[in-house]
């Protein structure tokens, strides 16, 4: 993320500048959305240097198990994730009496790569995806996948269990998550999974889009057939919606305790205004949502408006970002 700082201009109605803060913003979760938020970290730093903004990378999972500990002293103050809140997750942070902010922060789409050596294989379809990664698939060599394609070794690279990541895409290829063959290198960290698909010809490896732009020239990108239309992503295709079944919301999840502290409030405002910027930094590259929408993300946290929209959404049908978060925020 090194340059930032000095590759970005704020406007002078910045009202984080206006007093110097102390104290120490604790971020875990998706390495997904940990390039958003490390970018965010540097460029508040610059600005405020007192406070310390510390990002891990464990996984959406792994990470709510950090934000939602029985041990008060140890949770972090924003979860990063790839993915809404789980129930189970909901029903632990009730059991704890832990309330949240849930806030959009970006899109992204699931960027499909194998290794740039391969050159047989331009796109692979929904149904071909499915058979490659359901839990009792036997495909072994890229020879079993189509006919036409040569008899070389299948090596699967992909997030672990606990990522958001895993979960949306299991959904969306084998259509139940966390619904998915074993025998596959595993890991919380996008970068050893670049690395893996790098390293071997026979690689097929899924991670977020960010890493796959921040690496191409090391990657191969594969086009997603579904419905009959073949699609590759970009920035500009999953702005568009059109790269489906693989873009996804992104999202930050704030302890409402946490966000009582002026450094972790100076923090996600900060963000939440600088957002397009921060999200679509060459050094960041996803895809940002509306102003409107960040406006309305940044009133929901204002307010301390806490709970789900997401799951509440979902309970009452599907409905576009917008209207999600419009909810509960009166006054636009």
């Amino acid at each position: 993320m090194a340059g930032l700082v000095v590759a970005m201009v704020w406007g002078p109605a910045d009202a984080v500048a206006q007093r110097r803060l102390t104290g120490k913003v604790m971020i875990d979760g998706s390495s997904t959305v940990a390039p958003i938020t490390m970018a965010a970290a540097e460029l508040f730093q610059g600005r405020q240097p007192r406070v310390r903004v510390t990002v891990g990378i464990s996984g959406t999972g792994g990470g709510f198990k950090k934000f939602l500990t029985d041990r008060p002293g140890l949770r972090t103050d924003i979860n990063d994730a790839s993915r809404p809140i789980k129930p189970a997750e909901i029903e632990r942070a009730k059991s704890l009496g832990v309330e949240f902010i849930e806030l959009p922060i970006a899109i992204d789409g699931i960027a499909l790569t194998v290794h740039p050596g391969n050159d047989f294989c331009d796109y692979l379809t929904v149904d071909e995806l499915r058979r490659i990664w359901s839990p009792d698939s036997h495909i072994k060599s890229w020879a079993q996948v189509r006919e036409g394609f040569p008899d070389v070794p299948l090596v699967l690279y992909g997030p672990d269990t606990d990522s958001g990541t895993f979960d949306y895409f299991t959904e969306a290829i084998v259509g139940k998550s966390r619904s998915c063959r074993s025998d596959y290198t595993a890991s919380a960290s996008d970068n050893v999974l670049v690395m893996g698909v790098a390293g071997d010809r026979g690689a097929l490896g899924y991670f977020g889009y960010s890493y796959y732009a921040a690496n191409r020239s090391k990657l191969k990108l594969l086009a997603v057939e579904y419905e009959g239309v073949r699609t590759k992503p970009s920035m500009d295709v999953i702005r568009s919606g059109k790269y489906r079944p693989l873009s996804r919301p992104l999202f930050l999840y704030v302890n409402k305790q946490s966000a009582s502290r002026a450094e972790v409030k100076a923090f996600i405002e900060f963000l939440f205004t600088n957002a397009r910027k921060i999200v679509e930094h060459p050094k960041v590259n996803y895809v940002a949502l509306s102003p409107e929408l960040y406006a309305s993300a940044l009133r929901r946290f204002e307010r301390g408006i806490s709970g789900s929209a997401m799951l509440e959404a979902h309970k009452k049908g599907t409905r576009s970002l917008a209207e999600i978060f419009a909810m509960g925020a009166p006054g636009r």
